[in-house]
């Protein structure tokens, strides 16, 4: 912290206050797929598969922060983020919530092991103190949301980084399709577990069908937000993003 500024002091002492006023909300049936939903052996799966990335992840902040403690900053914005966007619960039907994820904008900042690993504290904060998922589902929950979304997010924001479209315009669909990207690796997780005899495939469909008129706008609206946050810090951060290696178009 002694490389920070009084005005970016204040801005994180807010960013965590908001992040625990608006965590606060009654527990739901949320998109995070719920505690003793899988089956062992999906959970078991599930949570292996994340193990290599949350190891690359680990590995990549402590060099991270050792080389360059000016990356402390983006790393608590990126987690709080993610925290605060992914507790605000909107209803969906079935009785079910949707929400935003606020990967991608670790995705593009950071990359996709190290959002594996704030997306893992994330979930775990969530599932024990806001009953927002499980921890007998964290794998499956990390995963989709910290592993699938943030890795579409990353390889679209990349790929048209290298193109002349707009920056704004690369960001927004970066973390939009990345948003909705989740959801069908979630609803392919939920229907994988549970399909019955009506096959994967339409069980499939009937998951996606559940999220999809809530969790497209939601989507959206996640792109702007990041599109917002990463315009405001590189007004306020720029030497934080510079030294992380973000390049301003």
């Amino acid at each position: 912290m002694e490389h920070l500024s009084s005005i970016q002091r204040k801005a994180v002492a807010a960013v965590a206050a908001i992040c625990l006023s608006m965590a606060v909300v009654p527990t739901a049936s949320a998109m995070h797929i719920m505690e003793g939903y899988l089956p062992p052996v999906y959970c078991i799966i599930w949570g292996l598969v994340c193990v290599p990335f949350l190891i690359t992840g680990f590995m990549k902040i402590r060099n991270t922060v050792n080389a360059n403690r000016r990356a402390i900053t983006l790393l608590a914005v990126s987690g709080a983020f993610v925290f605060i966007v992914s507790s605000l619960k909107i209803p969906s039907v079935t009785g079910s919530c949707s929400h935003m994820t606020g990967t991608g904008l670790s995705a593009i900042l950071f990359g996709v092991s190290t959002t594996s690993v704030l997306g893992i504290i994330v979930l775990i904060f969530q599932a024990i103190l806001l009953a927002h998922g499980g921890l007998t589902t964290l794998g499956a929950n990390c995963f989709s949301m910290a592993i699938a979304g943030p890795f579409v997010s990353w390889i679209i924001y990349k790929g048209l980084g290298k193109t002349k479209l707009n920056r704004k315009v690369t960001i927004f669909l970066a973390a939009t399709i990345g948003d909705l990207f989740t959801y069908c690796v979630t609803a392919f997780e939920m229907a994988l577990a549970h399909h019955s005899d009506s096959g994967v495939g339409v069980a499939l469909v009937k998951f996606l069908a559940v999220f999809a008129p809530t969790q497209v706008p939601l989507a959206i609206i996640e792109g702007i937000l990041t599109v917002v946050i990463i315009l405001a810090l590189e007004s306020l951060a720029a030497k934080e993003l510079k030294s992380i290696g973000y390049k301003e178009a």
